[in-house]
């Protein structure tokens, strides 16, 4: 027998490493499928390495290890708890406004249970699930009625599809935004059989564009949020409320697609941007569409608010029901919504508003805490805590800088690149960003409870 003939009989059979102690103990643990799939695998590319004569290591107990991780690997749920620490709030690909241990209480106690979702304890019969919304959004919002569909583009589908579908809808050229995705808003009107009437130029729409272009065919006229982008110099549009005032003159809906959607005042924070919702309904307008997993802080839906006959109208047409929010959804929107009855409260309940408006002394204070719990381990890079800017992200604020803290890592062993992955590919993950060959941890988005996560998770991917 060769030595190659001799290692291939020394391999062990699958049947072997799941009789050995560990097989056993991974059969109670694991599904079988992906032990199976695993021991097999590796059995077979220890088998191959034989015959190119790349090993001679074919022992029960030395590969007992790769077999472990291939199972952890297979049995691993794809989607999973990272650590953001790029400063980047609203997250588009992190799942966007984090939500509190508050609203987490009630999507638990729903979710693990019987609730009324659809039944009117009251009455003793069938009930209606946006009956648990509508007094919140009302109060928050000032408006007559509102509801909800699973996000802002089904709302915008909606609302076109409902009153505008096969005629007219008039919207400002310099409005037709592209929001993630590539999903812009032209596509969506098409999808919803409306006729887009564009009006004005890219930087500049007058009230007469409007004025011109409104005729029997017109259906609706909307209003778009430049929530995503800003365009700035030679610019002008109309405000709200002349477009209302032409709106009700006419006999024509108006509505406002607001994308972001904030109900609370920015501006004492510096920021002018950014209209509420409750203003824009005090504008008068018949709808008005935003998110609720923006700056609103909650989970993904699309949130339509405004005068009572529309808002009903709009929950007669079958896409609603397409469209629609789960319980879980429902849970954990109410709870948002609930926050906001208290305006001053909201500032440290709801995460997203939490991060976004807190005092950067306090960021400052975190970033040192990391910054000089890994100076004392780590002696072979420079770690340092330097002033920078943070993003809102998820489409919201464009142009808006927050100031904060990060910790910066130049290691003289690895490169920022490799350090980065690294820390992508850890448990937990840890999302970081680079900056020229430095690896940055913005302290905005790691909450005081990660801080030592964090530490841990930067020293394993040092070593």
């Amino acid at each position: 027998m060769n030595p190659r003939q001799e290692l291939l009989s020394r391999l062990p059979s699958v049947d072997e490493v799941l009789k050995s102690e560990q097989g056993i103990q991974w059969l109670k643990t694991y599904p079988r499928k992906y032990v199976l799939t695993a021991v097999r695998e590796e059995i077979d590319f220890r088998r191959k390495e034989v015959l190119e004569g790349t090993t001679t290591d074919v022992f029960l107990e030395s590969i007992v290890s790769d077999i472990a991780l291939k199972i952890t690997r297979l049995s691993t749920l794809s989607l999973r708890a990272v650590i953001n620490a790029t400063g980047i709030v609203i997250h588009t690909n992190l799942g966007r406004s984090v939500l509190s241990e508050n609203i987490m209480d009630n999507v638990r106690k729903i979710a693990m249970g019987y609730s009324n979702l659809e039944y009117d304890l009251d009455l003793g019969k069938r009930g209606k699930r946006y009956a648990h919304i509508k007094r919140l959004l009302r109060e928050v919002t000032g408006a007559e009625d509102g509801f909800a569909v699973n996000n802002n583009a089904a709302a915008v589908l909606l609302c076109l599809s409902t009153f505008a579908k096969g005629r007219e809808v008039i919207v400002s050229r310099g409005e037709l935004v592209e929001i993630g995705g590539s999903f812009r808003v032209p596509d969506v009107m098409a999808q919803s059989g409306a006729l887009l009437r564009e009006v004005g130029t890219t930087n500049k729409t007058h009230m007469r564009d409007y004025e011109n272009a409104v005729g029997e065919a017109t259906a609706l006229l909307l209003k778009v949020h430049q929530s995503n982008y800003r365009i700035t110099g030679f610019t002008e549009d109309v405000p709200m409320e002349r477009i209302v005032a032409l709106g009700h003159e006419r006999g024509i809906p108006v509505m406002y697609d607001m994308g972001s959607g904030c109900l609370i005042d920015l501006k004492p924070y510096g920021i002018h941007s950014e209209p509420t919702v409750q203003e824009v309904v005090r504008s008068g307008a018949d709808l008005v569409t935003f998110s609720g997993d923006k700056l609103l802080g909650g989970p993904q839906a699309g949130l339509i608010v405004g005068k009572k006959k529309f808002v009903e109208k709009l929950q007669g047409n079958p896409l609603a029901r397409a469209v629609r929010i789960d319980k879980l959804t429902l849970a954990a929107l109410e709870a948002t919504l609930m926050e906001y009855a208290d305006k001053e409260k909201v500032k440290v309940r709801i995460p997203t508003v939490k991060m976004l408006l807190e005092d950067p002394e306090k960021i400052r204070a975190r970033a040192k805490k990391i910054a000089l719990l890994l100076s004392r381990d780590i002696k072979d890079a420079a770690i340092g805590v330097v002033k920078d800017m943070s993003k809102a992200g998820g489409g919201s604020l464009p142009g808006v800088d927050f100031p904060t803290f990060t910790i910066e890592i130049k290691s003289e062993k690895i490169s920022a690149n490799d350090l980065e992955e690294r820390l992508r590919t850890g448990e937990p993950p840890v999302i970081a960003r680079i900056k020229g060959d430095s690896l940055i941890l913005d302290a905005r988005t790691i909450n005081s409870e990660e801080v030592l996560t964090v530490v841990r998770a930067v020293k394993a991917a040092l070593n």
